[in-house]
């Protein structure tokens, strides 16, 4: 039976045909529409494309809190659904059988089982991107709580009375430990003469009237100590949130996902150090360790695909 998977961001809507290895075979990829029903349209499109004619199953992955049953969008913070019984509206329009998943969970469950969290059994993953996702893999499940919408780790309370977060509270780890929070610190840091390492990120700004992820990132490359500074405090900020996780999770494995992870080990050793700061009782247990996601931009599509396959297709 053929497994379908799509991925609906912001800017685009990518889906693909994923095998039971994992391995995507067939491809697809538009520009994500403006309205409701015009996302509804062309992932109705996209799976029939990608089912060509054969049977099969369906994984959506989006952005939101999606139902325990994996069919409603309760709320999507980028797109207008409230409420949205998503799944019956695209079995209806497609024959297929479909699953409904929140896209960090989709991106967790593929490096689990197919990236960096193989052959373990229990992970945690953060994807750190314009916010900071989460999805939990607790003894080769994936965690979804009460009423489907568990691991939101992106709103764990870092920092009582901090800044404001977009879901209304303060002190969240997606204000501190995000591509966005790294743009922030760096503006903070090219402000303040002060500090006196802000000069490349300065430059940066007074040339393009921003400073964008990429641009620190090639700061970072180049060893620029505002860059490298900015990095430090969003990858302490992401360790010192994993201590308290770990308390309560114990995972083998934090994998670490989104724009931000591509700097690789000098985003995590900072972040190894900060969560042995944090850990109860570091250095007299065994605890987890950090790894960079594998399956990069293809995870959501792979893991709605192997998700919709485990829930739908019969099991040999």
């Amino acid at each position: 039976m053929r497994a379908v998977g799509i991925d609906i961001g912001g800017t685009k809507i990518a889906g693909g045909v994923v095998d039971p290895s994992g391995q995507i075979v067939r491809r697809a990829r538009v520009a994500t529409p403006a309205s409701v029903s015009g996302i509804q349209t062309v992932v109705a499109d996209m799976i029939t494309e990608l089912a060509d004619g054969e049977e099969a199953v369906a994984g959506v992955a989006a952005a939101g809190f999606i139902d325990r049953d994996r069919s409603t969008v309760y709320f999507a913070p980028n797109i207008a659904w409230r409420d949205e019984p998503l799944r019956d509206k695209l079995q209806a329009l497609t024959g297929v059988r479909i699953v409904v998943e929140n896209d960090a969970n989709a991106a967790g469950w593929a490096e689990y089982r197919f990236g960096a969290g193989e052959e373990l059994s229990d992970v945690v993953m953060l994807t750190l991107g314009t916010g900071v996702g989460g999805a939990v893999v607790i003894d080769g499940e994936l965690f979804r709580g009460g009423h489907g919408i568990g691991a939101e780790l992106g709103h764990v309370r870092l920092i009582p009375d901090g800044r404001t977060c977009g879901c209304g509270r303060r002190g969240c780890l997606e204000v501190y430990g995000s591509g966005r929070a790294l743009q922030h610190e760096a503006e903070e840091i090219a402000r303040d003469a002060a500090f006196g390492i802000g000069a490349g990120l300065r430059a940066v700004r007074d040339k393009l009237g921003h400073i964008p992820g990429e641009e620190i990132s090639r700061l970072v490359a180049a060893s620029d100590p505002g860059a490298r500074e900015a990095l430090h405090r969003v990858a302490t900020a992401v360790g010192t949130a994993c201590g308290s996780l770990a308390a309560v999770l114990d995972p083998e494995r934090f994998v670490i996902g989104g724009g931000v992870s591509q700097l690789g080990d000098v985003l995590l050793a900072p972040m190894r150090e900060a969560f042995a700061a944090a850990m109860p009782a570091y250095g007299s247990r065994p605890v987890a360790d950090f790894a960079v996601a594998r399956l990069t931009n293809d995870a959501g599509v792979i893991g709605a695909a192997d998700l919709a396959r485990r829930a739908l297709a019969p099991q040999d």
